[in-house]
């Protein structure tokens, strides 16, 4: 029941996330200007406030994930394994990579957006932004695929 409990705990980290990058991922190629509808208001955010949140969610997310990956690692990975399901075990392992590259880029993502003029960083902005949301994105979908093949199990 607690790896139960902490999985949980953990996607709901991961949907927030999800949520809040792909919101900035968005902000980062809206027009400015144009009438006022509802992309143009999704599309604005809080920068600085957004880049913090999702800093601390994706770290949040990350640690339990990896607390709940040594339960992964000794249990159902060796299971999918012996049933030669190689290729859940390769879509997690691409997870594991694409989310610690991520990882890697905070401090720059950080960077980015508190410390470097905007007219300076648009570019690697929209560069780092939107590959840490497809970062969230693969892992999360990774992450469901691999449980819901655990479940079938």
């Amino acid at each position: 029941m607690f790896w139960v409990s902490l999985l949980i705990v953990h996607g709901l980290l991961a949907v927030a996330l999800m949520g809040a990058v792909t919101h900035q991922a968005v902000a980062v190629f809206r027009s400015r200007g144009g009438k006022a509808g509802f992309v143009e208001s999704y599309a604005t955010v809080r920068d600085k406030m957004f880049t913090n949140a999702i800093i601390w969610l994706y770290l949040a997310t990350f640690v339990v994930g990896s607390w709940i990956y040594t339960h992964y690692r000794y249990t159902v990975r060796t299971i999918l394994e012996d049933l030669g399901q190689e290729s859940t075990v390769g879509i997690f392992e691409y997870k594991e990579h694409i989310l610690a590259v991520g990882l890697a880029l905070l401090p720059v993502y950080w960077l980015l957006w508190h410390r470097i003029p905007t007219a300076e960083a648009k570019g690697a902005r929209k560069g780092v932004t939107v590959f840490i949301a497809i970062a969230v994105w693969v892992g999360f979908l990774g992450g469901h695929i691999v449980n819901n093949v655990r479940g079938l199990m």
